[in-house]
Protein backbone atom coordinates (compact mmCIF):
# COMPACT_ATOMS: atom_id res chain seq x y z
CA UNK A 1 0.00 0.00 0.00
CA UNK A 2 1.60 3.42 -0.98
CA UNK A 3 2.67 5.71 2.15
CA UNK A 4 3.03 1.93 4.01
CA UNK A 5 5.94 1.98 7.09
CA UNK A 6 8.99 1.82 5.56
CA UNK A 7 11.19 -1.60 6.07
CA UNK A 8 14.34 -0.22 6.05
CA UNK A 9 15.87 2.99 7.46
CA UNK A 10 16.75 5.49 4.68
CA UNK A 11 19.24 8.38 5.18
CA UNK A 12 18.95 11.86 5.07
CA UNK A 13 21.57 12.01 1.90
CA UNK A 14 19.86 9.23 -0.01
CA UNK A 15 16.36 10.43 0.88
CA UNK A 16 17.29 14.33 -1.01
CA UNK A 17 19.15 11.59 -3.96
CA UNK A 18 15.98 9.87 -4.37
CA UNK A 19 14.14 12.89 -5.10
CA UNK A 20 17.08 14.35 -7.02
CA UNK A 21 16.49 11.17 -8.69
CA UNK A 22 12.59 11.30 -9.56
CA UNK A 23 12.73 15.03 -10.05
CA UNK A 24 14.91 14.41 -12.85
CA UNK A 25 12.62 11.50 -14.31
CA UNK A 26 9.78 14.23 -14.01
CA UNK A 27 11.76 17.16 -15.32
CA UNK A 28 11.84 15.10 -18.52
CA UNK A 29 8.01 14.43 -18.69
CA UNK A 30 7.52 18.12 -18.24
CA UNK A 31 10.03 19.48 -20.66
CA UNK A 32 8.88 16.93 -23.42
CA UNK A 33 5.40 19.26 -23.07
CA UNK A 34 6.77 22.49 -24.02
CA UNK A 35 10.24 21.55 -25.55
CA UNK A 36 8.61 21.27 -28.73
CA UNK A 37 7.26 25.02 -29.03
CA UNK A 38 10.65 26.77 -30.06
CA UNK A 39 11.02 23.32 -32.24
CA UNK A 40 7.63 23.06 -33.86
CA UNK A 41 8.88 25.49 -36.49
CA UNK A 42 11.49 23.92 -37.65
CA UNK A 43 9.99 20.46 -37.75
CA UNK A 44 6.81 21.08 -39.57
CA UNK A 45 9.25 22.84 -42.20
CA UNK A 46 11.91 19.91 -42.07
CA UNK A 47 9.56 16.71 -41.91
CA UNK A 48 6.72 18.66 -44.39
CA UNK A 49 4.16 18.24 -41.60
CA UNK A 50 0.23 19.91 -42.31
CA UNK A 51 -1.46 22.00 -39.58
CA UNK A 52 -3.56 18.72 -38.32
CA UNK A 53 0.12 16.62 -38.12
CA UNK A 54 1.59 19.71 -35.97
CA UNK A 55 -1.47 19.36 -34.12
CA UNK A 56 -0.61 15.92 -33.43
CA UNK A 57 3.00 15.96 -32.95
CA UNK A 58 2.51 18.75 -30.17
CA UNK A 59 -1.31 16.82 -28.44
CA UNK A 60 -0.24 13.59 -29.10
CA UNK A 61 1.86 13.87 -25.71
CA UNK A 62 -0.56 14.75 -23.28
CA UNK A 63 -3.72 13.31 -25.12
CA UNK A 64 -1.80 10.00 -24.04
CA UNK A 65 -0.75 10.86 -20.98
CA UNK A 66 -3.83 12.26 -19.76
CA UNK A 67 -5.90 9.08 -21.03
CA UNK A 68 -3.42 6.72 -19.38
CA UNK A 69 -2.68 8.50 -15.89
CA UNK A 70 -5.57 7.60 -14.28
CA UNK A 71 -5.40 3.93 -14.64
CA UNK A 72 -1.42 4.03 -13.95
CA UNK A 73 -1.45 4.95 -10.83
CA UNK A 74 -3.65 2.14 -9.81
CA UNK A 75 -1.24 -0.20 -11.66
CA UNK A 76 1.53 1.37 -9.48
CA UNK A 77 -0.18 0.22 -6.87
CA UNK A 78 -0.37 -3.25 -7.96
CA UNK A 79 2.81 -3.40 -9.11
CA UNK A 80 4.76 -1.24 -7.29
CA UNK A 81 6.29 1.59 -7.87
CA UNK A 82 9.57 1.59 -7.86
CA UNK A 83 9.11 -1.01 -10.72
CA UNK A 84 6.36 1.20 -12.63
CA UNK A 85 8.88 4.13 -12.47
CA UNK A 86 11.83 2.04 -13.86
CA UNK A 87 9.63 0.23 -16.85
CA UNK A 88 8.43 3.96 -17.58
CA UNK A 89 11.74 4.75 -17.93
CA UNK A 90 12.88 2.25 -20.66
CA UNK A 91 9.83 3.29 -22.36
CA UNK A 92 10.70 6.65 -22.45
CA UNK A 93 14.43 6.03 -23.69
CA UNK A 94 13.07 3.80 -26.49
CA UNK A 95 10.74 5.97 -27.66
CA UNK A 96 13.37 8.87 -27.49
CA UNK A 97 14.94 7.39 -30.00
CA UNK A 98 12.41 6.70 -32.56
CA UNK A 99 10.69 10.04 -32.10
CA UNK A 100 15.10 11.61 -32.79
CA UNK A 101 15.01 9.47 -36.13
CA UNK A 102 11.81 9.96 -37.04
CA UNK A 103 11.53 9.93 -41.08
CA UNK A 104 7.76 11.19 -41.31
CA UNK A 105 5.39 13.30 -39.16
CA UNK A 106 3.20 10.21 -38.92
CA UNK A 107 6.34 8.43 -37.33
CA UNK A 108 7.36 11.26 -35.01
CA UNK A 109 3.83 11.16 -34.11
CA UNK A 110 3.66 7.25 -33.28
CA UNK A 111 6.90 8.14 -31.78
CA UNK A 112 5.12 11.07 -29.18
CA UNK A 113 2.50 9.11 -28.20
CA UNK A 114 4.63 6.27 -27.21
CA UNK A 115 6.76 8.65 -25.30
CA UNK A 116 3.25 9.97 -23.14
CA UNK A 117 2.93 6.05 -22.34
CA UNK A 118 6.38 5.83 -20.63
CA UNK A 119 5.38 8.87 -19.24
CA UNK A 120 2.12 7.98 -17.63
CA UNK A 121 4.06 5.17 -16.49
CA UNK A 122 6.71 6.84 -14.24
CA UNK A 123 4.75 10.13 -13.79
CA UNK A 124 2.55 8.84 -10.21
CA UNK A 125 5.54 6.80 -9.50
CA UNK A 126 7.63 10.14 -9.09
CA UNK A 127 5.08 11.04 -6.25
CA UNK A 128 4.58 7.84 -4.27
CA UNK A 129 8.54 7.00 -4.25
CA UNK A 130 9.10 10.80 -2.76
CA UNK A 131 6.02 10.13 -0.19
CA UNK A 132 7.48 6.25 0.83
CA UNK A 133 10.96 8.00 1.05
CA UNK A 134 10.13 11.10 3.38
CA UNK A 135 8.58 10.37 6.62
CA UNK A 136 8.99 13.12 8.30
CA UNK A 137 6.40 15.89 7.49
CA UNK A 138 8.22 18.64 7.17
CA UNK A 139 10.72 17.20 4.87
CA UNK A 140 7.75 15.82 2.88
CA UNK A 141 6.16 18.95 2.65
CA UNK A 142 9.20 20.84 0.93
CA UNK A 143 9.65 17.46 -1.34
CA UNK A 144 6.27 17.91 -2.43
CA UNK A 145 7.10 21.86 -2.97
CA UNK A 146 10.38 21.00 -5.07
CA UNK A 147 8.07 18.37 -7.16
CA UNK A 148 5.44 20.68 -7.75
CA UNK A 149 7.93 23.09 -8.77
CA UNK A 150 9.79 21.14 -11.62
CA UNK A 151 5.88 21.06 -13.25
CA UNK A 152 6.79 25.37 -13.97
CA UNK A 153 10.31 25.21 -14.00
CA UNK A 154 10.28 22.11 -16.35
CA UNK A 155 7.20 24.20 -18.83
CA UNK A 156 9.17 27.06 -18.55
CA UNK A 157 12.85 25.91 -19.47
CA UNK A 158 11.62 23.37 -22.36
CA UNK A 159 11.61 26.31 -24.98
CA UNK A 160 14.93 27.23 -23.87
CA UNK A 161 16.63 23.49 -24.40
CA UNK A 162 14.98 23.38 -27.19
CA UNK A 163 16.19 26.34 -28.89
CA UNK A 164 19.71 25.54 -27.54
CA UNK A 165 19.78 22.45 -28.71
CA UNK A 166 18.75 24.06 -32.85
CA UNK A 167 21.42 26.49 -32.35
CA UNK A 168 23.62 23.51 -32.37
CA UNK A 169 22.02 20.31 -33.70
CA UNK A 170 19.53 18.89 -36.10
CA UNK A 171 15.64 18.75 -34.54
CA UNK A 172 15.69 15.43 -33.48
CA UNK A 173 18.37 16.65 -30.45
CA UNK A 174 15.59 17.63 -28.67
CA UNK A 175 14.57 13.87 -28.30
CA UNK A 176 18.12 12.27 -28.44
CA UNK A 177 19.12 14.22 -25.22
CA UNK A 178 16.52 12.07 -22.79
CA UNK A 179 18.43 8.75 -23.32
CA UNK A 180 21.35 9.36 -21.65
CA UNK A 181 19.68 11.17 -18.73
CA UNK A 182 17.31 7.99 -18.94
CA UNK A 183 20.16 5.28 -18.81
CA UNK A 184 21.55 8.08 -15.69
CA UNK A 185 18.44 7.69 -14.21
CA UNK A 186 18.16 3.65 -14.17
CA UNK A 187 21.46 2.91 -12.72
CA UNK A 188 20.16 5.72 -9.45
CA UNK A 189 17.01 4.55 -9.06
CA UNK A 190 18.37 0.62 -8.88
CA UNK A 191 20.61 2.10 -6.41
CA UNK A 192 18.97 4.27 -4.66
CA UNK A 193 15.38 3.85 -4.20
CA UNK A 194 13.28 2.15 -1.56
CA UNK A 195 12.48 -1.86 -2.43
CA UNK A 196 9.76 -2.37 -4.68
CA UNK A 197 6.13 -2.29 -2.52
CA UNK A 198 3.73 -4.29 -4.48
CA UNK A 199 0.17 -4.83 -4.13
CA UNK A 200 -1.54 -7.49 -5.95
CA UNK A 201 -4.76 -7.07 -4.75
CA UNK A 202 -5.20 -4.19 -6.07
CA UNK A 203 -7.48 -3.72 -9.19
CA UNK A 204 -6.54 -2.54 -12.26
CA UNK A 205 -8.88 -1.28 -15.11
CA UNK A 206 -7.35 -1.03 -18.77
CA UNK A 207 -11.07 -0.26 -20.10
CA UNK A 208 -11.69 2.47 -18.13
CA UNK A 209 -8.53 4.25 -19.46
CA UNK A 210 -9.55 3.61 -22.98
CA UNK A 211 -12.53 5.33 -22.64
CA UNK A 212 -11.13 8.23 -21.13
CA UNK A 213 -8.42 8.66 -24.49
CA UNK A 214 -11.28 8.00 -26.79
CA UNK A 215 -13.18 11.52 -25.16
CA UNK A 216 -9.98 12.77 -25.47
CA UNK A 217 -8.37 12.25 -28.23
CA UNK A 218 -12.04 13.24 -29.98
CA UNK A 219 -11.88 16.21 -28.08
CA UNK A 220 -9.37 17.52 -29.20
CA UNK A 221 -10.19 17.21 -32.70
CA UNK A 222 -13.09 18.33 -32.79
CA UNK A 223 -11.51 21.67 -31.21
CA UNK A 224 -9.46 22.22 -33.71
CA UNK A 225 -11.17 21.67 -36.33
CA UNK A 226 -13.21 24.05 -35.05
CA UNK A 227 -10.68 26.45 -35.63
CA UNK A 228 -9.88 25.70 -38.82
CA UNK A 229 -11.34 27.92 -41.68
CA UNK A 230 -13.52 26.44 -43.62
CA UNK A 231 -14.86 24.06 -40.93
CA UNK A 232 -14.41 20.16 -41.88
CA UNK A 233 -18.27 19.77 -39.94
CA UNK A 234 -18.22 16.01 -41.04
CA UNK A 235 -15.29 15.63 -38.91
CA UNK A 236 -16.55 17.89 -36.07
CA UNK A 237 -19.04 16.08 -35.57
CA UNK A 238 -17.90 12.89 -35.71
CA UNK A 239 -14.91 14.02 -33.09
CA UNK A 240 -17.67 15.41 -30.88
CA UNK A 241 -19.86 12.22 -30.65
CA UNK A 242 -17.16 10.01 -30.63
CA UNK A 243 -15.39 12.34 -27.62
CA UNK A 244 -19.02 11.77 -26.21
CA UNK A 245 -19.43 8.37 -26.03
CA UNK A 246 -15.67 8.34 -24.82
CA UNK A 247 -16.92 9.55 -21.64
CA UNK A 248 -20.21 8.37 -21.01
CA UNK A 249 -19.03 5.03 -20.94
CA UNK A 250 -16.19 6.15 -18.87
CA UNK A 251 -18.47 7.57 -16.29
CA UNK A 252 -20.63 4.89 -16.56
CA UNK A 253 -17.91 2.43 -15.91
CA UNK A 254 -16.46 4.37 -12.98
CA UNK A 255 -20.38 3.85 -11.49
CA UNK A 256 -19.83 0.32 -11.59
CA UNK A 257 -16.65 -0.80 -10.28
CA UNK A 258 -15.57 -1.63 -6.96
CA UNK A 259 -12.92 0.01 -6.79
CA UNK A 260 -13.18 2.91 -9.66
CA UNK A 261 -10.07 4.98 -11.49
CA UNK A 262 -12.33 8.24 -10.45
CA UNK A 263 -14.68 8.19 -7.85
CA UNK A 264 -16.40 11.72 -8.56
CA UNK A 265 -17.67 12.09 -4.85
CA UNK A 266 -14.38 13.15 -3.98
CA UNK A 267 -14.88 16.46 -5.86
CA UNK A 268 -17.48 17.81 -3.08
CA UNK A 269 -13.98 17.84 -1.05
CA UNK A 270 -13.95 21.21 -0.86
CA UNK A 271 -9.87 21.31 -0.15
CA UNK A 272 -9.42 18.23 -2.88
CA UNK A 273 -11.10 20.61 -5.75
CA UNK A 274 -9.09 23.82 -4.72
CA UNK A 275 -5.76 21.50 -5.51
CA UNK A 276 -7.24 20.29 -8.62
CA UNK A 277 -8.36 23.77 -9.94
CA UNK A 278 -5.16 25.18 -8.70
CA UNK A 279 -2.70 22.59 -10.39
CA UNK A 280 -4.85 22.63 -13.62
CA UNK A 281 -5.36 26.24 -14.42
CA UNK A 282 -1.96 27.32 -12.77
CA UNK A 283 -0.65 25.03 -15.71
CA UNK A 284 -2.96 26.09 -18.42
CA UNK A 285 -2.14 30.01 -17.69
CA UNK A 286 1.68 28.85 -17.91
CA UNK A 287 1.74 26.42 -20.96
CA UNK A 288 -0.49 29.05 -22.83
CA UNK A 289 1.81 31.82 -22.24
CA UNK A 290 4.64 29.99 -23.28
CA UNK A 291 2.72 28.81 -26.65
CA UNK A 292 1.63 31.62 -27.97
CA UNK A 293 4.21 34.10 -26.86
CA UNK A 294 7.14 32.13 -28.39
CA UNK A 295 5.72 31.93 -31.45
CA UNK A 296 4.04 35.54 -31.40
CA UNK A 297 8.39 36.36 -31.19
CA UNK A 298 9.64 34.15 -33.32
CA UNK A 299 7.13 35.09 -36.03
CA UNK A 300 6.72 38.06 -35.78
CA UNK A 301 9.40 39.90 -34.07
CA UNK A 302 12.16 37.78 -35.48
CA UNK A 303 13.73 35.63 -32.64
CA UNK A 304 15.64 32.84 -32.93
CA UNK A 305 14.20 29.70 -31.13
CA UNK A 306 16.96 30.04 -28.51
CA UNK A 307 15.80 33.79 -27.91
CA UNK A 308 12.21 32.97 -27.59
CA UNK A 309 12.60 30.31 -25.62
CA UNK A 310 14.96 32.73 -23.03
CA UNK A 311 12.14 34.98 -23.08
CA UNK A 312 9.66 32.90 -21.96
CA UNK A 313 12.21 31.34 -19.43
CA UNK A 314 11.62 34.35 -17.12
CA UNK A 315 8.44 32.49 -15.72
CA UNK A 316 11.15 30.24 -14.02
CA UNK A 317 12.79 32.60 -12.61
CA UNK A 318 9.50 33.39 -10.40
CA UNK A 319 8.33 29.76 -10.09
CA UNK A 320 11.47 27.93 -8.57
CA UNK A 321 11.71 30.48 -5.53
CA UNK A 322 8.11 30.69 -4.82
CA UNK A 323 7.44 26.77 -5.38
CA UNK A 324 10.09 26.73 -2.56
CA UNK A 325 8.78 29.07 -0.12
CA UNK A 326 5.21 27.67 -0.44
CA UNK A 327 6.17 24.16 0.51
CA UNK A 328 8.22 25.29 3.47
CA UNK A 329 5.77 27.91 5.04
CA UNK A 330 2.49 25.61 4.63
CA UNK A 331 2.54 24.11 8.03
CA UNK A 332 2.40 27.92 9.25
CA UNK A 333 -0.03 29.55 6.67
CA UNK A 334 -2.44 26.61 5.81
CA UNK A 335 -3.54 26.29 1.66
CA UNK A 336 -5.99 29.50 1.12
CA UNK A 337 -3.25 32.13 1.44
CA UNK A 338 -0.76 29.88 -0.78
CA UNK A 339 -3.40 29.09 -3.52
CA UNK A 340 -5.64 31.64 -3.72
CA UNK A 341 -2.58 34.14 -3.41
CA UNK A 342 -1.02 32.71 -5.73
CA UNK A 343 -3.59 32.82 -8.31
CA UNK A 344 -3.89 36.10 -7.53
CA UNK A 345 -0.31 37.20 -8.40
CA UNK A 346 -0.02 34.91 -11.64
CA UNK A 347 -3.14 37.03 -12.51
CA UNK A 348 -1.44 40.43 -12.44
CA UNK A 349 1.43 38.98 -14.19
CA UNK A 350 -1.08 37.98 -17.17
CA UNK A 351 -2.39 42.00 -17.40
CA UNK A 352 1.09 43.06 -17.19
CA UNK A 353 1.62 40.68 -19.80
CA UNK A 354 -1.09 41.76 -21.95
CA UNK A 355 -0.31 45.40 -21.54
CA UNK A 356 3.64 44.78 -22.83
CA UNK A 357 2.81 42.62 -25.41
CA UNK A 358 1.33 46.28 -26.91
CA UNK A 359 4.10 48.56 -25.14
CA UNK A 360 7.22 47.20 -23.79
CA UNK A 361 9.45 44.17 -23.87
CA UNK A 362 10.84 44.77 -20.36
CA UNK A 363 7.03 45.55 -18.85
CA UNK A 364 6.32 41.60 -20.73
CA UNK A 365 9.28 39.96 -19.23
CA UNK A 366 7.96 41.17 -15.46
CA UNK A 367 4.59 39.82 -16.63
CA UNK A 368 6.21 36.61 -17.12
CA UNK A 369 8.34 36.61 -13.39
CA UNK A 370 5.21 37.87 -12.08
CA UNK A 371 3.27 34.85 -13.72
CA UNK A 372 5.80 32.03 -12.70
CA UNK A 373 5.89 33.34 -9.11
CA UNK A 374 1.93 32.73 -8.50
CA UNK A 375 1.93 29.80 -10.60
CA UNK A 376 4.66 28.73 -8.55
CA UNK A 377 3.04 29.40 -5.00
CA UNK A 378 -0.48 27.65 -6.33
CA UNK A 379 0.99 24.55 -7.38
CA UNK A 380 3.39 24.03 -5.08
CA UNK A 381 0.72 23.16 -2.43
CA UNK A 382 -1.68 21.81 -4.82
CA UNK A 383 -0.28 18.56 -5.05
CA UNK A 384 -0.81 18.40 -0.66
CA UNK A 385 -4.17 19.34 -1.41
CA UNK A 386 -5.12 17.11 -3.79
CA UNK A 387 -3.66 14.07 -1.95
CA UNK A 388 -4.90 15.11 1.54
CA UNK A 389 -8.13 15.35 0.58
CA UNK A 390 -8.55 12.07 -0.47
CA UNK A 391 -10.40 9.96 1.69
CA UNK A 392 -8.22 6.62 3.57
CA UNK A 393 -7.45 3.97 0.87
CA UNK A 394 -7.91 5.92 -1.59
CA UNK A 395 -4.42 7.78 -2.10
CA UNK A 396 -3.73 5.95 -5.25
CA UNK A 397 -6.43 7.31 -7.42
CA UNK A 398 -5.98 11.07 -5.43
CA UNK A 399 -2.43 10.66 -6.85
CA UNK A 400 -3.46 10.16 -10.73
CA UNK A 401 -6.05 12.95 -10.08
CA UNK A 402 -3.36 14.81 -9.27
CA UNK A 403 -0.61 14.11 -12.18
CA UNK A 404 -4.15 14.42 -14.50
CA UNK A 405 -4.74 18.20 -13.94
CA UNK A 406 -1.73 19.22 -14.71
CA UNK A 407 -1.92 16.89 -18.00
CA UNK A 408 -4.82 18.05 -18.68
CA UNK A 409 -4.47 22.06 -17.64
CA UNK A 410 -1.38 21.45 -20.59
CA UNK A 411 -3.29 19.76 -23.00
CA UNK A 412 -6.39 22.38 -22.70
CA UNK A 413 -3.81 25.36 -22.96
CA UNK A 414 -2.28 23.83 -26.60
CA UNK A 415 -5.55 22.69 -27.85
CA UNK A 416 -8.09 25.95 -26.84
CA UNK A 417 -5.78 28.39 -27.22
CA UNK A 418 -3.66 27.28 -29.64
CA UNK A 419 -7.10 26.77 -31.99
CA UNK A 420 -8.00 30.24 -30.89
CA UNK A 421 -5.03 32.29 -31.91
CA UNK A 422 -5.46 29.86 -35.09
CA UNK A 423 -9.67 31.48 -35.36
CA UNK A 424 -9.28 35.29 -34.30
CA UNK A 425 -6.46 34.99 -37.29
CA UNK A 426 -8.70 34.04 -39.22
CA UNK A 427 -11.32 35.82 -39.04
CA UNK A 428 -10.01 39.41 -38.32
CA UNK A 429 -7.12 39.13 -41.13
CA UNK A 430 -7.61 41.47 -44.10
CA UNK A 431 -6.33 39.80 -46.71
CA UNK A 432 -5.38 42.18 -49.94
CA UNK A 433 -6.67 41.83 -52.86
CA UNK A 434 -5.06 39.21 -55.14
CA UNK A 435 -3.25 37.37 -52.17
CA UNK A 436 -3.74 33.63 -51.84
CA UNK A 437 -6.64 32.70 -49.69
CA UNK A 438 -4.11 30.56 -47.63
CA UNK A 439 -2.76 33.79 -46.45
CA UNK A 440 -6.18 33.00 -44.38
CA UNK A 441 -5.45 30.08 -42.87
CA UNK A 442 -2.45 30.75 -40.64
CA UNK A 443 0.63 33.34 -40.05
CA UNK A 444 3.13 31.19 -41.08
CA UNK A 445 1.59 30.97 -44.68
CA UNK A 446 1.06 34.39 -44.92
CA UNK A 447 4.44 35.19 -44.16
CA UNK A 448 5.58 32.35 -46.88
CA UNK A 449 4.25 34.74 -49.80
CA UNK A 450 4.15 38.21 -48.38
CA UNK A 451 6.77 39.17 -49.79
CA UNK A 452 5.10 39.44 -53.43
CA UNK A 453 1.74 41.09 -52.08
CA UNK A 454 2.13 43.87 -50.04
CA UNK A 455 0.38 45.21 -47.31
CA UNK A 456 0.06 41.19 -46.97
CA UNK A 457 2.90 41.36 -44.01
CA UNK A 458 1.16 44.38 -42.26
CA UNK A 459 -2.31 42.69 -42.01
CA UNK A 460 -0.95 39.54 -40.97
CA UNK A 461 0.79 41.22 -38.11
CA UNK A 462 -2.20 43.33 -36.91
CA UNK A 463 -4.17 40.04 -37.39
CA UNK A 464 -1.72 37.94 -35.10
CA UNK A 465 -1.31 40.60 -32.74
CA UNK A 466 -5.33 40.84 -32.15
CA UNK A 467 -5.48 36.82 -31.81
CA UNK A 468 -2.47 37.47 -29.10
CA UNK A 469 -4.57 39.96 -27.40
CA UNK A 470 -7.81 38.05 -27.35
CA UNK A 471 -6.22 34.80 -25.99
CA UNK A 472 -4.35 36.63 -23.15
CA UNK A 473 -7.32 37.93 -22.07
CA UNK A 474 -8.64 34.84 -21.91
CA UNK A 475 -6.67 33.62 -19.79
CA UNK A 476 -6.49 36.83 -17.46
CA UNK A 477 -10.26 36.18 -17.05
CA UNK A 478 -9.60 32.05 -16.23
CA UNK A 479 -7.33 33.44 -13.71
CA UNK A 480 -9.51 35.57 -12.33
CA UNK A 481 -12.40 32.80 -12.34
CA UNK A 482 -9.89 30.39 -10.82
CA UNK A 483 -9.16 32.65 -8.03
CA UNK A 484 -12.58 33.59 -7.31
CA UNK A 485 -13.46 30.05 -6.82
CA UNK A 486 -10.78 28.41 -5.16
CA UNK A 487 -11.34 31.46 -2.06
CA UNK A 488 -14.80 30.88 -2.03
CA UNK A 489 -14.00 26.66 -1.96
CA UNK A 490 -11.27 27.17 0.89
CA UNK A 491 -13.67 30.10 2.96
CA UNK A 492 -13.44 28.66 6.11
CA UNK A 493 -9.70 28.66 6.06
CA UNK A 494 -7.89 25.34 5.72
CA UNK A 495 -4.88 25.83 8.24
CA UNK A 496 -4.90 22.13 9.93
CA UNK A 497 -5.02 20.63 5.81
CA UNK A 498 -0.94 21.67 6.02
CA UNK A 499 -0.62 18.71 8.94
CA UNK A 500 -2.43 16.43 6.99
CA UNK A 501 -0.41 13.39 6.17
CA UNK A 502 0.22 12.43 2.90
CA UNK A 503 0.70 9.71 1.47
CA UNK A 504 0.34 8.59 -2.23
Amino acid sequence: MIGAPQTRQISKLQRWAVLATVSVGLLMIVLDNSILYTALPTLTRELGATGSQALWIINAYPVVMAGLLLGSGTLGDRVGHRRMFLIGLVIFGVASLVAAFSPTAWVLIGARALLAVGAATMMPATLALIAVTFEDERERNIAFGVWGSLSTVGMAIGPIVGGSLLQAFWWGSVFLINVPVVIAAIVATLVLAPPNDPNPEKKWDLVSSIWALVGLVGAVLAIKELAHVPQNWALIVGAAISSGIGFVLFVRRQRRLAEPLLEFSIFRNERFTSGVIAASLSMFAVAGIQLITTQRYQLLEGFSPLGAGLLVAAAALGALPSSLIGGAILHRTGLRPIIVGGLAIALVGAVLILFGARTSLPLLVAGLVVVGIGTGFAMSVASIAIVGGAPPGREGMASSVEEVSYEFGSLTAVALLGSLVSFVYSMSIRVPFGAPDAARQSLPDALAVADAHPGLFDAAHLAYNTAYTVTMIVIAVILAVATAVTAWLLRTGDREAANVPVGV
